[in-house]
């Protein structure tokens, strides 16, 4: 049985997509109706195919991987309704993004440990509030968070943490603003361990790409974390704003090769057309997505979840 089948045979568990994902959706309304006005499968319809795609940010790469994918499936199955297209682009999609893989979308968690969470991303997009909503989201379940005001180079940035904290009814660790942000984080790291905190969300400054010497202060903040807790950070996590689209994917690359980052947390979601950049990011990265922003409210922040995310999007077409 094939995804679509599997998919469309039952409803997905998160309706926060369906709502959440309106504006890609929108992006990609015209398939529907490219497939229903086409009389045969050819290159002027696997163009037109490429044109919805790349609107939808999925990226040229990604984009030109997926349309060889189709051109194969209709070869080998010698398909030559165009209506027929509409379940191979949705298997295909899931096909990308899973890769072959049984991919593990809840964050790494010890038990009986001292957790650690270090966010990273540049200025914007929205780490501040990730971080105060998954404080909720862990205290919901139990656990005992501690946030820390690591990005020390702004007094803005410690001042809305210090907000979200009492939003989420979370203690913050911070020092004035132009500390040194690795000793901020080893002295909350003493205190996490000695109150026994199984929590710990780590800020960070935005680090804008350009910047070799704000990069090199990561690396020494994983060092000092490493050194406290041997199996920490149990995560490094990328958080990309969705509507920058492209410029969210070189983030990603930038990152990728300066941070050993392990997961995604795309924000803002629901006020994108550029939906696509979740297949992007996955398929040329390899990095899985972790959670995604779909509203401003403190729940609006949810696993990302591949069936919900493609059933919210296609739903309404097929």
């Amino acid at each position: 049985m094939g995804f679509f089948s599997k998919l469309f045979g039952k409803k997905p568990k998160n309706d926060k997509y369906e709502m959440g994902l309106h504006k890609t959706k929108e992006r990609l309304g015209n398939l529907k109706q490219v497939l229903a006005q086409s009389s045969k499968i050819d290159d002027n319809l696997f163009d037109e195919l490429e044109d919805i795609f790349i609107q939808a940010d999925m990226g040229v790469d990604t984009v030109l991987y997926f349309i060889n994918e189709l051109k194969n499936e209709v070869n080998n199955k010698k398909i030559e309704d165009p209506k027929e297209l509409a379940e191979i682009i949705v298997d295909k999609m899931f096909e990308i993004y899973l890769k072959g893989e049984l991919v593990q979308v809840d964050l790494n968690y010890d038990e009986n440990e001292t957790n650690v969470y270090l966010f990273v991303g540049v200025n914007g997009v929205g780490k501040t509030t990730t971080i105060g909503k998954l404080a909720k989201n862990f205290k919901d379940q139990g656990k005992k968070v501690l946030m820390v005001a690591g990005d020390t180079f702004r007094a803005g940035a410690i001042e809305q943490l210090s907000i979200w904290g009492e939003r989420s009814k979370t203690p913050v660790f911070k020092k004035e603003a132009g500390s040194d942000p690795s000793s901020v984080i080893h002295d909350a790291l003493v205190k996490a361990k000695a109150e026994k905190f199984d929590v710990v969300l780590v800020d960070t400054a935005g680090r804008l790409q350009t910047k070799t010497n704000l990069m090199a202060e990561l690396s020494k903040m994983r060092r000092v974390i490493e050194k406290s807790l041997p199996n920490a950070p149990q995560e490094t996590l990328l958080v990309v704003d969705a509507t920058t689209g492209q410029n969210g994917m070189k983030q990603a690359e930038v990152f990728k090769e300066a941070t050993d980052v392990t997961g995604v947390i795309l924000t803002k979601l629901d006020g994108t057309a550029k939906g696509g950049i979740v297949l992007a990011i996955r398929h040329e990265y390899g990095i899985p997505i972790k959670y995604v922003g779909l509203g401003e409210k403190i729940d609006d922040l949810v696993m990302f979840d591949i069936e919900s995310y493609i059933y919210g999007l296609f739903k309404e077409f097929f």
